[in-house]
């Protein structure tokens, strides 16, 4: 089993879980790898050191580091992290927005401007949806009172 560490084109880190490497570049050229947070399937492997498992025994540089302190490599390794990405946690919260939002709303696709007037004129009954909507229309929207929340990246169907 090899465990990749994959990002993509967003900047979004993950972590996926292949039975070599031929089966990795297998699905990604069928795009059956993607990202989980966006949908991209533009996905490049990041460098990541091998775990080896040889005991359990404390690595002696950190069993002789008093506590409470950070060690060296761990210091290093934390400074590399690229600014663009979100810590895992962050990674996991916005997933699950994405899913909660796809599950409990209607996509209206490009007539969201529309159907949202449509709605705060009382012309149709009310209802949580989403869609595509130009920044110059999201800016009209709010300059009418009409509440929207444009979202970081694309929700896709697939989330569900």
């Amino acid at each position: 089993m090899k465990v990749l560490d994959l990002q993509c084109q967003h900047g979004h880190v993950f972590e996926g879980w292949f039975g070599s490497e031929d089966d990795f570049q297998s699905q990604k050229q069928r795009g059956l790898v993607q990202c989980p947070l966006c949908a991209d399937v533009h996905i490049d492997k990041r460098l990541s050191a091998p775990r080896l498992n040889l005991g359990a025994r404390e690595p002696a540089a950190a069993a002789a580091a008093p506590p409470g302190t950070t060690s060296v490599s761990h210091a290093v390794s934390s400074a590399q992290v690229e600014a663009s990405t979100l810590p895992p946690a962050l990674q996991v919260a916005w997933l699950e927005l994405a899913r909660k939002v796809v599950a409990n709303t209607e996509d209206v696709g490009s007539r969201f401007a529309d159907e949202a007037r449509r709605m705060h004129h009382g012309e149709v009954q009310d209802r949580a949806i989403r869609g595509q909507a130009t920044a110059q229309e999201a800016l009209q929207l709010l300059d009418e009172g009409i509440a929207v929340m444009p979202l970081p990246a694309a929700v896709k169907e697939t989330l569900q």
